[in-house]
């Protein structure tokens, strides 16, 4: 009898621990999204509405795409509109889902040295710094606001690749890392706005260019595709894309502020 019920105890317990296991998902995310503390307040709301635990893989957009090219996580949220619509082309992820937007900022030191706090464009605002060789600190890690710096200094007919280590320096380390080498080197550096907003070593940097519809930010999820790698839980992927694009979601990214200031604008659209 007794070994009946030892029996019977174990099963159930092995049995919680497969639900508990099936109710977990695996989230790429960028360093900026994790940076910006909205993960903090949407995770536990996630896990008390729909019994969800989100692991969050954190790493640079370049990174997230490879983790879902290998079928290591089962979606990704990321800021790279080009190569996540070529991932989708490509057959990786079934679809991309906008869910909200933010834009970049130019953070330098506060007496701006390459005077581009009197600029029109992100562009002419780059091309001051080029010209200054003020010390510039880039991401360097393939992330999607390395990849919008990229596109912007080219924009501006500027090649970052030509450029002298002495006063651009490419950290290799996400948007945290990066704006604690900008700060410790006084040095100009592009940021997220909330990453920049919910980052505290500040030291002498302040935000001196903005605005420019160039910097416009887009976040996008994405569910890695099940037909190429069965393993994924793609089920619960779509579980989560529906709360995030959901009232309840879309509220929660929309009232997430610091000092008063918004870091994201939900914008995600019925399919």
């Amino acid at each position: 009898m007794r070994t009946t019920i030892a029996l019977f105890v174990f099963l159930i317990s092995q049995a919680l621990c497969t639900i508990a296991l099936a109710a977990e998902l695996k989230l790429a995310v960028t360093t900026s999204f994790q940076n910006s503390g909205l993960s903090e307040i949407l995770l536990p709301e996630i896990r008390k509405d729909i019994d969800l635990n989100v692991q969050l893989i954190v790493v640079g957009t370049g990174q997230a795409l490879k983790l879902g090219r290998a079928g290591d996580v089962d979606a990704i949220l990321v800021h790279s509109r080009a190569a996540e619509e070529k991932f989708v082309i490509e057959g990786h992820a079934t679809h991309r889902r906008e869910i909200m937007y933010n834009d970049f900022v130019l953070v330098g030191p506060s007496n701006d040295p390459a005077s581009v706090a009197g600029s029109n464009t992100a562009a002419q605002a780059l091309s001051s710094i080029a010209t200054a060789k003020s010390r510039f600190v880039s991401r360097g890690d393939d992330s999607g606001t390395h990849r919008a710096e990229i596109a912007r200094w080219k924009s501006a007919n500027l090649n970052p690749e030509a450029f002298e280590p002495e006063w651009y320096r490419a950290v290799g380390s996400g948007m945290g890392a990066a704006l604690n080498a900008a700060s410790g080197m006084n040095a100009y550096i592009l940021s997220d706005r909330a990453s920049w907003l919910k980052f505290k070593n500040k030291g002498d940097l302040k935000l001196l260019f903005s605005g420019d519809q160039v910097l416009f930010n887009q976040y996008a999820y994405l569910v890695i595709n099940p037909a190429r790698y069965p393993d994924v839980k793609s089920e619960l992927a779509n579980f989560l894309e529906d709360w995030l694009v959901s009232e309840r979601g879309q509220q929660l990214i929309g009232a997430y502020t610091i000092g008063g200031q918004t870091l994201f604008t939900p914008n995600a659209k019925p399919r």
